[in-house]
């Protein structure tokens, strides 16, 4: 057996990443996407190294890719390795590079998925492909899976494979992917590692307000548009309750003994301006949040619509689901209808056991003064769809990152960019977590 040396591991997860955003698989929502070209990508850096994957395409373009890494003890529970292929779009002139070029440039790689999340696939897929050209083999089964529409609500992409080929997942308990193990620098200079172990629920919903239609230029007291913006303005005001969960607990308590601050329960809030960019983040998950996104109503300058609708983006925390729908009801009122566009769960399992404890340790090996904690996401990732088929699903997509560096704020954002060190870093640790998961 030979040994791929770590400078070659990681110069691979650089050129894959590069190679992921050079190929748009643009999701642009209501079905209109096409992950095809990069998930034929990805079927390639896997098939050319020998391992067997299989392409799923429930619809033309929304393309998925599986693959079965077997263990040397296959009769211990598998785990899922898994992330998305599809990018939200990208306004070019709004850039200051070509968002799809890949472009090294400052020691990052920019680009459209550079952060969500084509720098964790380029991790799995450097890992996996070095595994394969030294005969090394995990402990247990590790399913790949690369899933497309997870930027729409995954319709296309992890609920069409956990509803229709639930098959592939036979024998896995647990699932790795985004959104967890960067480094937050605190006061002090601490470095926290944010491992996701729960994430806020989503109810996208539909709000329509119905009124009488008429010429511009009368009075008219029953104006659906009228209806709508003062329905909007509420939510889009609200002040929303604090609720902690378990999981926020933890973490805030984590904060206040590596800064030395107070930690009080009855406000978490002043805790806050110990994280740095991951403030904003942290702070939605103390409360439910609904946030208006998009509005359509009108034909003419001169015209009352007969209809105006609203779509607004609410999440909840775990156990708060109901507290947030009947809240969004008595805001609107009774003129108002609610339509739902899209909902899924929170999750959220108990920062403990083997897997977290490879993950700690992986951490720790690459950077000794790390803290590993345990967050909340305020957003969601594939892991609702893996929890129907009851599989415990963690975030962990490994960086190091400098303490100026405003990692939440290049989610969806312009000039999305990773730091090469940072991905150079996450691989290595990727990689010493799945050899002792």
């Amino acid at each position: 057996m030979t040994t791929t040396s770590r400078t070659e591991l990681e110069n691979e997860a650089i050129r894959i990443c590069q190679e992921l955003i050079r190929i748009p698989s643009v999701n642009y929502g209501d079905g209109k996407g096409d992950e095809k070209a990069v998930a034929e990508h990805v079927m390639k850096l896997l098939t050319e190294v020998g391992i067997e994957a299989k392409m799923y395409e429930p619809a033309p373009g929304r393309c998925n890719v599986i693959a079965r890494i077997k263990g040397t003890d296959s009769t211990r529970p598998g785990l899922v390795l898994h992330g998305h292929i599809d990018v939200v779009p990208a306004s070019a002139a709004d850039w200051s590079v070509d968002p799809f070029s890949g472009e090294i440039r400052d020691g990052m790689i920019w680009g459209r998925g550079a952060v969500d999340m084509k720098n964790m696939d380029a991790m799995i897929l450097a890992t996996v492909r070095d595994w394969a050209r030294t005969g090394y083999k995990p402990k247990r089964d590790i399913v790949l899976a690369f899933f497309a529409d997870e930027e729409a609500g995954s319709i296309y992409g992890s609920h069409w494979m956990v509803d229709k080929h639930p098959e592939v997942f036979a024998g896995c308990t647990e699932a790795v992917s985004e959104v967890g193990g960067f480094s937050v620098t605190v006061a002090g200079g601490k470095r926290l590692y944010l491992i996701e172990t729960a994430e806020k629920g989503i109810h996208w919903m539909r709000l329509t307000a119905h009124g009488r239609a008429g010429h511009g230029s009368v009075t008219n007291n029953e104006n659906a548009l009228t209806r709508l913006s003062e329905a909007v303005a509420k939510i889009g005001n609200h002040q929303w309750p604090q609720r902690y969960s378990q999981t926020v607990k933890a973490f805030f308590k984590k904060v206040a003994a590596e800064t030395g601050k107070e930690y009080n329960e009855k406000d978490l809030t002043p805790l806050l301006s110990e994280l740095g960019f991951a403030a904003r983040m942290v702070g939605a998950t103390l409360q439910n949040t609904a946030n208006p996104t998009m509005l359509e109503a009108g034909y003419k300058a001169n015209v009352i619509p007969g209809s105006a609708s609203a779509v607004v983006d609410g999440r909840f925390i775990p156990g708060f689901e109901d507290e947030l729908n009947d809240t969004i009801k008595s805001l609107i009122g009774p003129d108002i209808t609610i339509e739902t566009i899209t909902t899924d769960k929170a999750l959220e399992v108990p920062f403990e056991g083997d897997l977290v404890d490879a993950m700690c340790a992986a951490i720790m090996v690459e950077d000794p003064e790390g803290v590993p904690v345990p967050y909340v996401m305020s957003g969601g990732t594939d892991n609702k769809a893996l929890a129907e088929l009851g599989i415990i699903g963690y975030g962990f997509s490994p960086l190091k990152l400098d303490a100026d560096f405003d990692f939440m704020a290049l989610f969806h954002g312009v000039d999305e960019r990773v730091p090469v060190e940072g991905l150079t870093f996450g691989v290595r640790v990727l990689k010493d977590f799945l050899e002792h998961a």
